[in-house]
């Protein structure tokens, strides 16, 4: 086995589609969009004899608290892989993210692996060096997921009741949705983010973060802004991702000026009947939080959960220390674990 950076969209694409649990975060794109916010990035791919076996994103990310490599939810393994040689291809990986690791002079490796939560994946990881993070990354480890192969009735009979009422009451009162990927769109959207940053006190994604993720995945038409508009203004917006299977409700943001309309109920459930258009089987929520009723998501949480469906629990998050320079990473991050009250 040989690992050899791959060049070719193609290639890349059409292995990671291979896997029903394909994610953006190893998408083509997602490499795009993390080079054109200037961070350094990798496409590996694992040959054997010819043939592609594994294929893993690596970002460099440079951060105050120390640089490090990171693995968002991957790497990506051919399914039918038995878990022996699936541990021989990871082996490969560790060994090469390593050496890796210390030609770029970074602290640490970070994965955060799209595999399920078990005792069986964990020991893969402890096997190698591997110790858990003392937080989790941007992307979440607790999903909500909604099978939307069902039809649109059967879908609203799956909503909490009270989720189907609002929905409906949404539509008589005269909201409006509008599918576009218009920086006008992008910009009412921000707008709300940063009025539901104040309210919910998390920490807001810069406006030429989501504006770069919005250009590298709308060529492909891969992405769309869904704007609910009501008397002439919009007053909650939401950013899907589609990617193989699944549609990824993204980023989301409601006005505390017009709480009183149920639009982000209507925008959902708009999202939801435009990935089943596309001929996606997932509809992801994205993240949740269970039984941390003072954490900032715990009402979102709640919203995800209302319009039915399953939570899926993935590994979480790995470090594999190269240096004592992890030690401050691992001391920082632990004090805001603890601040944080999660």
């Amino acid at each position: 086995m040989q690992i050899i950076e791959i060049t070719d969209k193609f290639q890349w694409e059409n292995f990671v589609h291979q896997n029903k649990e394909s994610t953006f975060l190893q998408s083509w794109n997602w490499g795009e969009f993390n080079k054109n916010t200037g961070e350094k990035i990798w496409r590996l791919g694992v040959f054997d004899s010819g043939e592609l076996l594994a294929v893993m994103l690596v970002i460099k990310v440079n951060a105050k608290r120390g640089s490090f490599l990171f693995v968002p939810q991957g790497p990506i393994l051919i399914e039918s892989r038995i878990l022996n040689f699936e541990f021989g291809i990871l082996e490969k990986l560790f060994d090469y993210l390593k050496d890796l690791g210390e030609k770029e002079k970074v602290g640490f490796v970070r994965i955060s692996p799209i595999l399920e939560n078990s005792e069986e994946n964990l020991e893969i990881f402890k096997q190698a060096g591997f110790k858990n993070a003392p937080i989790h990354m941007m992307h979440p480890e607790l999903t909500w997921i909604l099978d939307i192969t069902k039809n649109e009735d059967e879908i609203l009979k799956g909503m909490r009741k009270t989720h189907r009422n609002l929905t409906r009451r949404a539509v008589k009162d005269g909201v409006e949705i509008i599918k576009s990927t218009e920086e006008k769109y992008l910009k009412a959207f921000y707008d709300i983010h940063t009025e539901t940053v104040k309210r919910h006190k998390f920490v807001p994604f810069a406006y030429e973060y989501i504006k770069n993720e919005i250009e590298a995945f709308k060529e492909d038409d891969q992405i769309e802004i869904f704007s609910a508009m009501y008397d002439g203004k919009i007053i909650s917006s939401a950013i899907v991702v589609y990617y193989g299977n699944q549609a990824f409700y993204h980023h989301g943001a409601s006005s505390s000026e017009y709480m009183k309309i149920p639009s982000s109920y209507l925008n959902l459930f708009e999202a939801i009947k435009e990935a089943k258009t596309r001929g996606k089987e997932i509809f992801n929520f994205y993240g949740i939080v269970e039984n941390k009723p003072k954490h900032p998501w715990s009402g979102l949480s709640k919203f995800k959960k209302g319009f039915g469906g399953y939570q899926k629990k993935l590994l979480h998050c790995q470090d594999l220390s190269l240096n004592q320079k992890y030690l401050l990473t691992y001391f920082i991050e632990t004090l805001r674990k603890i601040k944080r009250g999660y």
